[in-house]
C-alpha cells in the first residue's frame, strides 16, 4: 500500500509539472483581475492532474468501484468541460446542462439515486417517491457548485476536500468497505502535491490552481460516494443526514451566498467577494490563518457527523442541529458588515480588505 500511495503521489507531482508547461503553452492560466489578486498567470491544471491519477488507479483496479466506467467517463467529461470553462469562460448554463445530464446518467445507468432522506422528522422514513430523480439532480448540481464556489484562497478547496474524503474513508473503513475507503485515500494522496504547489511550499514559481475542471470533478466524486453510501436499499453505510455534516462548510457557504444574491436581484451564479474566506480576511486574518480556521471548522462538523452516525443520535436531532447551525450562520452573514466592522475596531485592524 505504501508503494502504491508513493507511486500515486509521484504521478500526481510529475503530471502537475508537465501540465504546468502545457497549461502555459495553451493559455490555460488564471490572470489577475479585480477579484483575483495573485501575482502573474497561474496554470489551472490541478484538477487535470488529480483526474489523471484517479483514472490511472481505477483502470488498474476497476473492481473497487461499481459502474467505474460511468464514473470515469463522467469525471473526464467534467474535467474537460471545466478546462474549457477555465480558458474560455463558458456560460453557467452550459455547466448546469452538463451536470444535470450526468445526474441522469448516474440515476438511470448506475442506479444511484436520492430515494430517502431518512427519519428526519421522527415520523419514519421520508421517501421521495416520484420526485426522487429531480431531488437527485438538484443534489448533484448543488454539491458540484458548492465545491466550485468555495475555491477562493490558496489551499482551501484542497483542504476541505481532504476533510470530506478523509471522513468518508473513516466511515467506509469502519463498515469494512476497504476498497472504497482506500480509493478515498488515493484521492487524498493525489491532492497533496497540488496543495504543496498551490500554497507555494515548493516555490512560488511552481504555483498552480485547481480550476473549475478540478472543483467540479471533486464535487461530483463527493456526491457520488455519499449517495452510494447512504441510499443502498438493503444495507446503507450511513444515514442521509450524516452526509450534510460531511460537506457542511461548502454547502452552507453556497446556500447562504446564493440566497443573498437572489434577495439582491442578482444571479445566484454571479461571482462576488462575500464568501466565508473573504469574511475572515476582512477580520484581519491572513490567507494561511483563514485556511486553518475554515478547515478546522469543517473538521469539527465532519467529526460531529461521524460521532452522530456511530453513537446513533436520532436523525431528527442531527437534522435540527444542522438546521440551527445553518440559520445561525445565515443570520450572522446577513449582518456581517456590522460584525466585521465592530471586530476590526475592537482588534484595531485598519479599515481595508485583506487579500
Amino acid at each position: 500500500m505504501i508503494i502504491e500511495l508513493t507511486f500515486v503521489f509521484l504521478l500526481s507531482f510529475s503530471s502537475l509539472l508537465v501540465m504546468r508547461k502545457v497549461g502555459k503553452k495553451i493559455g490555460l492560466v488564471d490572470q489577475p483581475n479585480a477579484r483575483k489578486h495573485h501575482v502573474g498567470a497561474v496554470p489551472l491544471v490541478g484538477g487535470i492532474s488529480i483526474c489523471i491519477c484517479i483514472t490511472a488507479y481505477l483502470l488498474t483496479t476497476p473492481n473497487v468501484l461499481e459502474h467505474y466506467n460511468l464514473y470515469l467517463s463522467s469525471i473526464v467529461l467534467l474535467t474537460f468541460i471545466g478546462a474549457l470553462d477555465d480558458k474560455f469562460d463558458l456560460s453557467f448554463k452550459v455547466r448546469l446542462i452538463l451536470q444535470a445530464g450526468l445526474s441522469l446518467c448516474m440515476i438511470y445507468f448506475a442506479e444511484i439515486e436520492l430515494n430517502t432522506l431518512g427519519n428526519l422528522f421522527g415520523l419514519g422514513e421520508v421517501s421521495l417517491g416520484i420526485v426522487a430523480p429531480l431531488v437527485t439532480i438538484c443534489a448533484v448540481i448543488g454539491a458540484i457548485n458548492a465545491f466550485n464556489m468555495v475555491d477562493g484562497i490558496d489551499g482551501l478547496l484542497g483542504g476541505l476536500s481532504i476533510v470530506t474524503f478523509g471522513a468518508i474513508a473513516v466511515l467506509l473503513g469502519i463498515d469494512k468497505q476497504f476498497g472504497l475507503a482506500y480509493m478515498c485515500l488515493i484521492i487524498v494522496t493525489a491532492m497533496l502535491p497540488y496543495i504543496f504547489m498551490n500554497l507555494g511550499i515548493l516555490g512560488k514559481e511552481r504555483k498552480v490552481f485547481m480550476g473549475d475542471a478540478g472543483s467540479m470533478m471533486i464535487g461530483f466524486t463527493v456526491i457520488w460516494l455519499l449517495l452510494d453510501a447512504s441510499q443502498d436499499p438493503v444495507a446503507p453505510l450511513m444515514r442521509p443526514v450524516t452526509a450534510l455534516w460531511l460537506i457542511a462548510v461548502p454547502l452552507t457557504d453556497m446556500a447562504t451566498i446564493m440566497i443573498r444574491r437572489i434577495r439582491r436581484g442578482d444571479s445566484p451564479f454571479k461571482p462576488d467577494r462575500e464568501h466565508l474566506h473573504h469574511i475572515f480576511q476582512r477580520l484581519g486574518l491572513s490567507s494561511r490563518q483563514t485556511l486553518v480556521v475554515i478547515c478546522s471548522i469543517a473538521t469539527a462538523y465532519a467529526a460531529f457527523g461521524l460521532y452522530g452516525e456511530y453513537a446513533k443520535i436520532p436523525d431528527i436531532i442531527m437534522f435540527i442541529l444542522f438546521v440551527l447551525s445553518f440559520i445561525a450562520y445565515a443570520v450572522m452573514m446577513s449582518n456581517i458588515w456590522k460584525i466585521t466592522s465592530a471586530i476590526r475596531r475592537w482588534r484595531g485592524v485598519p479599515e481595508r480588505v485583506y487579500e
